[in-house]
């Protein structure tokens, strides 16, 4: 239970007081994007405002090789760390950078840009992922198929369905079904499956009907299909649903947490979110409660920090539990 405490007339004085924004995004590279009452843009990881956005700007993405997605009226293009175009804005639709290649739709086509803005990979395409193990996979008349960072068609369009590569899988979809190719375009794992997901920590989860369960990159079924739900393993922990209670299994398929939560979410740096009697908060990897559920949301932890919902408003927190301080900003700026 958390107890409240008056303040002094002093205390108030001393007190830091959490840095609170209307919005904020997971850090990646740095950087955040937040919003405050009187403007938009990136703080850095001791709550200075590093990037501020100009009013034209409505809409930024994370960090990724060093660029953001953002979009000015209805067109995108990329800014740097210190806010300035990068890559000016002329794409109606734009992604995150991924091994050096954007995917950008240019008037009703999409290809790839390099970090330079220049086109690698010609507009061509109805649709078009992000890189992965050196392919990706884009759409051309209804179907999917692969090509290489040269825009070389490498596995040729024939997929109803194509995800990302991933331990040398990507999930695949024909005639109704799910399996998975190797990089040569063979089917490896055979399409068996009413749902199928990207390898993950060395498993896929895999559905069949409303179960599901785990298979390894030779499509053993290494955790048997028994769950009502179930989410990609995150450092050797992944969710399931079973007769209505949220767990955690380990890659043997061993529950290995287990609670009265209402929600549960992926680990990373070694905390999760999970919801108990309507608030949030985070357990560590043996299920011990590590931040007391105390918040309206929460975020993943990335790069130290994670954020969290207060009063509707949004802050960070550190593995602690230490909010983002005033204090944290004006020792951080110096």
């Amino acid at each position: 239970m958390i107890q409240f405490i008056e303040p002094t007339a002093l205390d108030l004085w001393t007190m830091p007081q959490p840095l609170l924004f209307e919005t904020a995004a997971d850090f990646s590279e740095g950087f955040a994007a937040v919003r405050w009452s009187a403007g938009f843009g990136y703080i850095d990881r001791t709550g200075n405002i590093a990037v501020e956005l100009a009013d034209t700007v409505e809409v930024v993405g994370n960090f990724s090789e060093g660029l953001a997605v953002a979009q000015a009226g209805v067109y995108y293009g990329y800014i740097n760390a210190t806010g300035d175009w990068a890559i000016p804005v002329q794409f109606r639709q734009a992604k995150a950078f991924a091994d050096g290649l954007a995917a950008v739709q240019a008037e009703r086509r999409y290809g790839y840009v390099n970090t330079r803005g220049h086109w690698e990979i010609e507009p061509q395409f109805d649709l078009a992922g992000d890189f992965s193990e050196g392919l990706a996979a884009v759409k051309q008349d209804g179907l999917y198929g692969y090509v290489n960072r040269e825009g070389a068609i490498a596995i040729p369009v024939q997929f109803r369905d194509a995800w990302r590569f991933a331990d040398q899988r990507a999930v695949i979809k024909v005639d109704g079904k799910r399996g998975y190719i190797d990089p040569t375009g063979a089917i490896s794992i055979p399409l068996t499956f009413d749902g199928a997901f990207t390898f993950a920590e060395g498993l896929a989860r895999v559905r069949q009907g409303n179960q599901w369960g785990f298979i390894d990159p030779s499509g053993t079924q290494v955790i048997p299909l028994q769950f009502d739900y179930a989410s990609d393993f995150s450092e050797q922990r992944a969710v399931v649903l079973q007769e209505g209670k949220w767990s955690y299994v380990n890659p043997q398929g061993d529950k290995v947490i287990e609670g009265q939560f209402a929600y549960a979410a992926d680990f990373s740096e070694g905390l999760a979110v999970v919801q108990i009697e309507g608030q949030y908060g985070y357990v560590d990897r043996e299920g011990k409660i590590a931040i007391a559920p105390q918040f309206q949301n929460a975020g993943p932890f990335s790069e130290g920090l994670a954020r969290v919902q207060v009063d509707q408003r949004w802050g960070f927190i550190d593995p602690t539990g230490q909010f983002l301080t005033q204090a944290t900003t004006r020792q951080g700026g110096g």
